[in-house]
């Protein structure tokens, strides 16, 4: 949950989908930013995410406010994943209900931050250092894999992690997700009156990248339309059964980059995707 306006040119291989290139830079700077950041944006946004809760975006909804998942109860004989996990605040919550849970991150920043908070709430939950386009698991190995904001924005090739999500989810299981609504990407990322004039084409994907003096990128995000998602899901086998926009709570005041009530009254700010694996 960082931003969303457009810097720089996306590059295109072969296939028509992102180059090599584009796929490894990207990675290796978002594993550097957050291995720099993790102490930074715990101290910053611990407290609103919570040690054990898994909150779905910046409006402050948590799966205990909207069951996403069902009844907590019919978690405990499953076998969870948390994908872009960051400190594993919702595989901690995930924990309480579920028979066996796994935090995963691409950031060992963020995993160590992850280790400490299970040593301080006494909770023995594995975590795995991995890329979530290149998962390190047998097919089949969950009944749900799960992540709040976490990886889908940051990757070149989104498609990659939803044929990831697909092969290591049990059929009949399910992949969930929350990440910046599309249409946030039209919309200059500040969170006052002049958030709410677009100012470029919500087609255009071209994506947010930070770059250091020498031209290396240290920091991407990337944008997809709510057409891309949907496609992207049917790609990997999955099928759509719910899209969630969740609306800004009125007692929620807190601003987090261009998230904020001003915006929240008026543009979703979060989607939340709820697809399935069909059984054969």
């Amino acid at each position: 949950m960082r931003s969303n306006t457009l810097s720089s040119s996306a590059q295109t291989g072969q296939n028509g989908g992102p180059a090599d290139s584009e796929v490894a830079d990207h990675n290796r700077a978002n594993r550097g930013w957050w291995d720099d950041e993790a102490e930074a944006y715990y101290a910053e946004h611990g407290a609103f995410l919570g040690d054990t809760d898994l909150v779905w975006g910046p409006e402050g909804w948590s799966e205990s406010d909207l069951r996403i998942f069902g009844d907590p109860a019919a978690l405990a004989d499953a076998d969870l994943l948390e994908i872009g996990a960051g400190a594993a605040q919702g595989a901690r919550w995930a924990n309480r209900y579920a028979a066996r849970v796994v935090a995963s991150d691409l950031s060992a920043g963020m995993l160590a931050r992850a280790a400490t908070l299970n040593e301080e709430h006494g909770v023995p939950l594995p975590l795995v250092l991995c890329d979530g386009t290149a998962l390190p698991f047998a097919d089949a190995s969950f009944d749900l894999v799960f992540t709040a904001y976490g990886v889908v924005p940051f990757v070149a090739d989104s498609q990659a992690v939803m044929h990831e999500a697909a092969r290591v989810v049990r059929p009949g299981g399910r992949f969930v997700f929350s990440t910046t609504h599309p249409v946030r990407w039209a919309f200059p990322d500040v969170p006052g009156p002049e958030g709410l004039r677009a100012d470029r084409s919500y087609f255009d994907r071209t994506p947010y990248v930070e770059m250091s003096e020498d031209g290396t990128a240290t920091y991407a995000e990337h944008h997809r339309t709510l057409g891309d998602r949907v496609r992207e899901l049917h790609a990997a086998g999955l099928v759509l059964e719910d899209l969630i926009e969740p609306e800004w709570p009125e007692d929620n005041r807190q601003v987090w980059g261009g998230w904020s009530p001003t915006r929240g009254a008026i543009l979703p700010g979060t989607a939340i995707f709820v697809a399935r694996l069909p059984r054969a």
